[in-house]
């Protein structure tokens, strides 16, 4: 058997034979993978494969006659060389909890585990490490977490609201690649357009919340069901570890009128939430300003148009962002 490292997209003819042997795994393509390692037998058919996108390992699968021999670890092996000759070295694997030993055995180390889904990465206290850099304080404690791509009005007035309602509060900026905006855009952003609030303290996700790439969910079947599962690990480690460290009582989101996927998480946050001693906010969405129409101002070139939309830190960033990309 040999494996062979395909950069995406695949052809036509290749990606038909991809989908069909996830789907026999009982798995599917998010079709955000940079590239797939393809393992064949001595007929030159497909026994093995997975992918690599950003620093997330994912679509992991052998066939049954193979499983047991050690592929699915050959095949991981070859993804984790790959991504070291990219200068990856920090990766992330989501997957089903029974796959946990064989994880566990190649350097794999549990952040959070719920019935449904296990997330690992090839650290020793990673997430431990990230938790005690963020800095404490007295009194009741509350938490935005916010993508801003970019950062508008909307943004400002949340937190602005949040900070109101809390002695200290604190702005995590989601640190996923994959936006319009660098993930140092964003938090420059959110920085600049909240540096007049004394008890606001912006810091990076890092790689821990609300990130699509960290939080895969191919191996469920159900497109609806997997978002849920996403969810569910995401506030599980915010409920779980990050909360009770920084004494965080409050979270604060604002509405959601026209994702159906945020609107979800919102929910679930709701529904959670408060057995863990989290009581979530929602406030309504300000002056119906939106993320994705300011980006869609962006992308026709309408800067102008953004200035009433964003403040004007952020303006000045889409106009240098524009220049950048000139």
């Amino acid at each position: 058997m040999g494996i062979t490292i395909y950069r995406t997209p695949l052809n036509a003819r290749r990606q038909q034979e991809y989908d069909a042997f996830l789907a026999s795994a009982g798995l599917r393509d998010e079709e955000d993978a940079d590239l797939v390692a393809w393992m064949t037998d001595d007929d030159g058919l497909l026994v093995g494969c997975g992918s690599l996108a950003g620093h997330t390992l994912k679509q992991v699968a052998v066939a049954p006659q193979i499983e047991g021999t050690g592929a699915m670890a050959t095949v991981l092996s070859a993804l984790i060389n790959e991504a070291a000759q990219r200068d990856i070295f920090r990766l992330f694997v989501c997957t089903k909890p029974v796959n946990k030993p064989m994880l566990n055995s190649m350097g794999f180390h549990t952040v959070v585990e719920i019935p449904d889904a296990l997330l690992m990465e090839n650290r020793t206290g990673g997430a431990a490490d990230f938790i005690a850099s963020l800095p404490r304080f007295d009194g009741t404690c509350g938490a935005v977490v916010c993508n801003c791509d970019p950062f508008t009005r909307g943004h400002r007035h949340l937190i602005e609201y949040a900070s109101q309602h809390c002695d200290h509060l604190y702005v995590f900026a989601v640190a996923e690649k994959g936006s319009m905006f660098s993930p140092e855009e964003r938090l420059e952003m959110i920085q600049k357009g909240t540096e007049d609030l004394p008890n606001c303290h912006v810091l990076s996700s890092d790689l821990y919340l609300v990130s699509r790439a960290t939080f895969p969910a191919y191996f469920i079947k159900d497109k609806t069901r997997a978002d849920l599962v996403k969810a569910d690990l995401d506030i599980a480690f915010f409920a779980g570890r990050i909360a009770p460290a920084l004494h965080i009582t409050k979270r604060f989101v604002g509405e959601e009128p026209f994702s159906p996927v945020t609107a979800a998480y919102n929910t679930r946050m709701k529904e959670l939430l408060p057995g863990q001693g989290i009581e979530l906010v929602e406030i309504p969405r300000y002056a119906e300003i939106s993320a994705s129409r300011v980006r869609a101002l962006v992308q026709a070139g309408e800067y102008e148009k953004t200035r009433e939309l964003v403040p004007e830190t952020t303006y000045e960033t889409i106009l240098r962002h524009a220049g950048n990309d000139a």
